[in-house]
């Protein structure tokens, strides 16, 4: 941000901000707890001198004809944006639950810079709290790196006479490596007034260099290539069927339930795509889709040859790049097949699935068509939002926290849970956030849809140790066989295919 109180907001931005509708809140939503207590007015303080020092959050996102800015907010009143929470009863886990899933479903006060915390000073012999923020404000990775400059790296006191520097906001590594294609990604993340100049700049260079690229055709060629392959790419997402009429899409109520469960070791995700010879997203991909096509199941709906598909967002950032708000990721849409039972088998198919996105411009594609969106009238952007949403079921997000502890305030972070919002009609969402060596996963869903996500979240404890299993039962039955085959055999590597034979 500039010193000046008014400033262009990029279209990607201004894309996410118009995106808001009855049924989906274009939110950021986030819940973590401390095992102990943390005192409010430390809470209060780390606010004002650790989130504030980013000064877009005393802005406000004002639209306008041509787009969006950013507009100080000189009547800044932090009571508005940090709120004091006492949970009912037991004040425990389904309290906290319950107060995520009211937030959830109401929409942030555009008057006003559309963030807030919902600080639980006693939850569970500690605290908590409630995170919402504007998807216009950042992203889910940009919001990670906001919470690592929140933090602290020990239990030590959080304030005294001299401030303990906060956590230094590296950037987390992105669970799929993309580039950024040709320059207009970086632009789209700019001011859209720097845009039109920079596009008038661009014509001006092509016009005068002309010449020069007649004598250098690999250039031209291979710039050719990479716009022919994101006009294809922008083809075949455009072209997709709609997925399959299920209980996971339908009219959306705008009323949301949250829930979480235990998190997952993050190691004994690694074993098992070790095992198997599959990374940790597809081993996670394969539990999330056997969720969900287990929770229809258990709804007597039939699931046989079923395949539906996740919109899956994907960081566009580069790994050395300075902590920046804004949005710069794309999406990619993944297939799961919901209806394989077997564990070995989903997780071959959504294997197989994943490695063929590798690589793929999908991402770039769509930060690029969000950008034109932002940039085009508001009235053009609902159809093309609601086309492309019919294509997926659910918005599976994951995103790589840091593996260290962090500390709030002096005190433990024990939790974190985020869900990032659904766009369109898609009313289900599933996040999954490693950090301190689990992986924590939750579900957001519209209650016209899925009205208990608690139903989903205990499948997906389930469905991993379902794969956990197969995969310890695979390769004891594999080292017996090696045994037996004497001790060449028993030195060999099994082959990925053999494994999903006896699948």
């Amino acid at each position: 941000m500039t010193t000046s109180s008014h400033e262009r907001m990029s279209s990607v931005d201004t894309a996410w901000l118009r995106m808001d509708s009855p049924g989906n809140s274009m939110m950021i939503v986030g819940v973590s707890t401390t095992a102990t207590p943390i005192r409010p007015a430390d809470f209060r303080r780390m606010i004002e001198q650790r989130l504030l020092c980013f000064a877009r959050f005393r802005y406000r996102a004002v639209a306008d004809t041509l787009g969006a800015s950013w507009v100080e907010d000189t009547d800044f009143d932090l009571d508005e944006h940090l709120k004091h929470v006492v949970l009912p009863g037991p004040a425990g886990k389904a309290e906290l639950e319950a107060l995520a899933s009211e937030l959830a479903s109401s929409p942030l006060d555009p008057r006003r810079p559309m963030w807030q915390f919902h600080f639980v000073e006693r939850y569970e012999g500690g605290s908590a709290w409630v995170m919402r923020v504007h998807h216009c404000y950042a992203d889910g990775i940009a919001m990670i790196r906001v919470l690592l400059s929140m933090t602290e790296q020990d239990s030590g006191p959080a304030f005294g006479p001299r401030d303990r520097k906060p956590r230094k906001a590296t950037q987390p590594r992105a669970g799929t490596d993309v580039l950024p294609i040709l320059s207009w990604v970086d632009r789209l993340a700019q001011p859209a007034g720097d845009i039109l100049e920079h596009a008038l700049a661009e014509g001006a260079k092509l016009l005068e260099s002309g010449v020069h690229q007649l004598f250098h055709p690999g250039r031209t060629g291979a710039l050719a290539t990479q716009a022919g392959g994101m006009l294809a790419e922008f083809a075949r997402a455009a072209t997709l069927p709609d997925d399959p009429d299920t209980p996971l899409r339908g009219e959306l109520g705008g009323h949301k339930a949250v829930a979480w469960g235990e998190p997952i070791p993050l190691h004994e995700i690694r074993t098992v795509g070790k095992t198997l010879g599959c990374t940790i997203n597809d081993v996670i991909m394969s539990t999330v889709a056997g969720a969900l096509g287990g929770y229809l199941r258990g709804q007597g709906f039939d699931t046989h040859d079923l395949r539906v598909r996740a919109s899956v967002p994907v960081n566009l950032r580069a790994a050395d790049e300075p902590l920046t708000l804004g949005n710069r990721f794309g999406l990619v849409y993944v297939d799961m097949a919901i209806g394989l039972t077997h564990p070995l088998k989903r997780l071959y198919a959504m294997a197989d699935t994943m490695a063929a996105l590798k690589g793929s411009l999908q991402p770039s594609t769509t930060l690029i068509v969000l950008g034109l969106m932002g940039l085009m009238p508001a009235a053009v952007q609902a159809p093309a939002i609601e086309l492309f949403s019919r294509k997926a079921s659910a918005v599976v997000s994951n995103v790589p926290g840091p593996q260290a502890p962090l500390y709030m305030c002096g005190q433990r972070i024990s939790e974190m849970y985020f869900w990032v919002p659904q766009s369109g009609t898609i009313g289900i969402g599933i996040s999954v956030l490693s950090y301190a060596g689990q992986v924590y996963l939750g579900v957001i869903s519209d209650r016209k849809l899925i009205q208990e996500p608690r139903l989903v979240v205990q499948r997906l404890g389930s469905e991993f140790e379902n794969l956990l299993l197969a995969a310890t039962v695979g390769a004891l039955a594999a080292r017996e066989r090696s045994s037996k085959s004497g001790p060449k055999a028993a030195t060999g590597t099994r082959p990925r295919r053999a494994v999903r034979t006896k699948g």
